[in-house]
């Protein structure tokens, strides 16, 4: 199937396409999962598969991702099912698996969205004291409760300022996406990440100069934090557990598997560099969770509550962290106001940069694939994203948000990874995907890679695969962890998502159809 392609929009510098890469990279995962990940594994002991996770599977699925998305742009495609039909034109179902390139991010887009509305409104609260005075677990603990709508208490009763925040969390993407690429997109995330990094670096610095506040234990102190994440345990490298976790970790802090690179690269140029610029904004998410995510949470909750505790609360949810511990350390701080708001500021500006490349996927799919214009594709995706939305809001203490997390945020990303990876090594064909990597490249990719690349990244991601299979499967169908009250809303849940898949998939065959129609027209 050919055709010519259509003049696309396009990143107005190399600069906005790497702060935009390195913007959807950059998200609450580097802030709060990362740390949550980091102390629940045992400190230090999640770092070195973290790293070996880095060099053999987040590196060159960066550089996959980048290429394919500029490759696919040259034919007019900023998805994944043009994409794969023309790595693999022979083979007529491939673009069926490219829905979940669409699909995938738009799953974590509707409940992704109403986390990251807490951020905004905590950011409010933490400039109004409204949370000021609490000093425990358990009293921060409800606060938290009170505002998602789990439970009515003196501080919330029922939903209204968390749906307050989430209409004006959502508003802000809606305008963003209308606004298209340069004037939307690659403007919020100029803005955004100075401003992101700013409040990094005060709270980094802050946290860094704090003492040791308990006379009894002195060595609860920022040396010690440190070290609870950096010194290594080598005995918990033989824990599968641990290599799966840190796997995990690295799908979403890049952002690969997911579908959002191949769009971004798809608005480049054919001359365009992908090495560096996939490397730079690699390494800007790396300094971003490691260097800060790793360096102020942890550290923090390690110097007031020790390192037993900090496990403690790591484990029993990604968000203890976030918002319970971390504000109950700030209150203890000097300019806690302030301090707060930096803190949830950040988590908001890391979400937002986030949220809006989650969008992009299904907004570029309406543009490229039934020629709408950008702001008539932006409109049908926040009205159908709104309400798609309401789920994740309503019935968040019935598990649909851990659900949507589970097939959108975890099956779907691997999927994707070893579909795109077998497609650009084997499929394409190694000689070729590398002659197209480097194609305008700025600098060149350590030979050794051809081989990491072709071998040693699909079968690290079959591996996965297959142990998730192997280990996870029966458990995960029959709802085996899934307390009985809460089945009919996973069952329901469960049925929308396919649903939905569903849909996308049909489009992409009515879209297909179209296309050979009017090239017979033409012909």
């Amino acid at each position: 199937m050919s055709q010519t392609p259509k003049e696309r929009q396009r990143w107005s510098s190399r600069l906005g396409i790497i702060m935009a890469v390195a913007g959807s990279a950059i998200g609450l995962g580097n802030f709060l999962r990362f740390p949550a990940k980091v102390a629940a594994n045992g400190g230090g002991a999640f770092m070195i598969p973290y790293l070996v996770s880095l060099l053999l599977l987040g590196i060159p699925l960066m550089w996959i991702e980048w290429t394919l998305g500029r490759y696919g742009g040259g034919f007019g495609h900023g998805t994944a099912p043009g994409i794969f039909h023309n790595i693999w034109r022979k083979n007529r179902f491939i673009k069926y698996f490219g829905v979940i390139g669409i699909f995938g991010p738009l799953v974590i887009f509707i409940y992704y969205t109403y986390i990251e509305s807490w951020t905004l409104a905590y950011s409010f609260f933490a400039l109004l004291g409204k949370y000021h005075n609490l000093m425990d677990q358990s009293s921060m603990k409800s606060f938290l409760s009170g505002f998602q709508g789990l439970e009515q208490n003196q501080f919330f009763n029922g939903l209204g300022w968390a749906y307050f925040f989430f209409l004006i969390t959502f508003s802000i993407n809606g305008l963003v996406i209308y606004h298209g690429i340069k004037g939307g997109i690659e403007r919020c995330c100029q803005w955004a990440m100075p401003a992101l990094f700013l409040c990094a670096i005060i709270l980094f610095a802050r946290v860094l100069t704090l003492g040791a506040p308990n006379p009894t234990h002195p060595e609860w102190n920022v040396n010690g934090g440190l070290g609870f994440v950096w010194n290594p345990d080598f005995t918990a490298l033989k824990s599968a557990k641990v290599w799966l976790e840190a796997a995990g970790q690295i799908f979403f802090t890049l952002s690969v598997g997911i579908g959002v690179i191949l769009t971004y690269a798809s608005y480049l140029r054919k001359n365009d560099d992908v090495v560096l610029s996939g490397t730079t904004a690699a390494a800007a998410n790396e300094f971003a969770e490691v260097i800060l995510g790793g360096s102020i949470i942890l550290p923090a909750a390690f110097i007031f509550f020790g390192p037993t505790e900090t496990q403690v609360i790591a484990q029993s949810g990604t968000f203890n962290l976030g918002f319970v511990t971390m504000p109950l350390v700030i209150n203890q701080m000097p300019l806690s106001p302030l301090m707060g708001f930096c803190w949830f500021f950040l988590l908001f500006l890391a979400g937002i940069t986030s949220s809006i490349s989650l969008a992009q996927p299904a907004v570029a799919f309406l543009e490229d694939e039934f020629n709408l214009t950008r702001r008539k594709a932006a409109l049908i995706f926040t009205g159908v994203a709104f309400i798609l939305c309401q789920p994740a809001i309503f019935f968040l203490k019935n598990g649909v948000v851990d659900e949507l997390d589970f097939w959108g945020g975890t099956f779907c990303l691997v999927l994707f990874a070893t579909i795109e990876v077998i497609l650009f090594s084997w499929v394409f064909g190694m000689d070729k995907a590398w002659a197209e990597v480097h194609h305008g490249a700025d600098m060149k990719i350590p030979e050794i890679y051809k081989f990491i690349i072709k071998y040693v990244t699909p079968l690290f991601l079959l591996t996965i695969l297959g142990a998730w299979f192997y280990q996870d499967w029966i458990k995960i169908i029959w709802m085996e962890n899934v307390v009985p009250q809460n089945k009919v809303y996973i069952l329901a849940t469960r049925f929308g998502l396919l649903l939905v898949f569903i849909i996308l998939a049909i489009m992409v065959k009515l879209a297909w159809k179209r296309r050979y129609k009017d090239e017979r027209a033409q012909s």
